[in-house]
């Protein structure tokens, strides 16, 4: 089967990402998050259940808003159960689970964006290399939590929807995508490794859904009785420091971690 690279306007990935008409969509995703740890054999943590709702509204003529909400949980790997607390295999230490809750993220689309067209399929990647200060280094409270100086990660992406919906001009969504997702990164916050070496990796699939009735439900369960800001998603454009990490969402809820409350915690509209 022969393939060839194609660059495409931006308007072709804000198709296939969420709408043109700043409609709302939703994406949903599971898959499962290892301990790699150099010399040890790998060592299956979790499983894991996400979704994202996210709209796109024009900024000017050349290039859109893009904002979003995203959740994803922590399931127990054997029953896929929500883990709300977790025996660390490391320390020993019991510890309370921080779900993530990102809200809101955003972004800033223009240009081209590069995709393999396989005539049936076409198939977008991005591969995402975040590199910053980590705001957790500075702050001795988290020492014992994430003392590196510097946030260092690779978020690789794959999306591949039908080339017949890029190009039919009355669609404003394509009706089908499907996402893979691997995420190499630092031990999360709460799961309290402090400087041990390691790392964590995430291997994710997932699918683009009709509304928020498709989502799995769990992910409907949860929204409707704790989080139900996740519903929709934010309207642009919003303070370009309002995005929200696993990071930042820890370092605003640390006390109720040490609570041991719940998370996520309750966020409506």
């Amino acid at each position: 089967m022969s393939s060839s690279i194609q660059e495409f306007d931006v308007k072709y990935f804000v198709k296939l990402r969420s709408s043109l008409d700043g409609e709302q969509s939703f994406l949903s995703w599971s898959g499962s998050i290892y301990a790699f740890i150099p010399g040890e054999r790998r060592k299956k943590l979790f499983n894991m259940l996400g979704m994202s709702v996210s709209r796109c509204i024009p900024a000017d003529e050349e290039s859109w808003n893009f904002t979003s909400r995203e959740l994803t949980y922590y399931l127990d790997p054997e029953t896929g159960d929500i883990l709300h607390q977790w025996d660390n295999p490391w320390t020993g230490e019991t510890l309370t689970v921080v779900h993530v809750a990102n809200n809101p993220v955003q972004g800033y689309l223009k240009g081209k964006f590069p995709a393999e067209v396989n005539k049936d399929m076409t198939t977008f990647w991005f591969d995402l290399f975040p590199n910053y200060p980590n705001p957790l280094a500075n702050e001795p409270q988290f020492a014992a939590y994430s003392p590196q100086e510097t946030y260092q990660a690779a978020e690789l992406f794959k999306l591949t929807v039908p080339t017949e919906d890029l190009h039919d001009p009355d669609l404003k969504s394509v009706s089908k995508l499907f996402l893979s997702w691997d995420r190499i990164g630092p031990w999360v916050p709460w799961m309290k490794m402090g400087d041990q070496r390691g790392q964590l990796i995430y291997s994710g699939r997932g699918v683009k859904v009709n509304d928020f009735t498709e989502l799995p439900e769990l992910l409907q369960n949860e929204i409707n009785t704790r989080v139900s800001v996740y519903k929709n998603a934010p309207q642009p454009p919003l303070d370009e420091d309002a995005d929200m990490t696993s990071w930042t969402y820890f370092q605003k809820h640390f006390q109720a971690y040490l609570s041991g409350e719940r998370f996520p915690i309750v966020e409506t509209e």
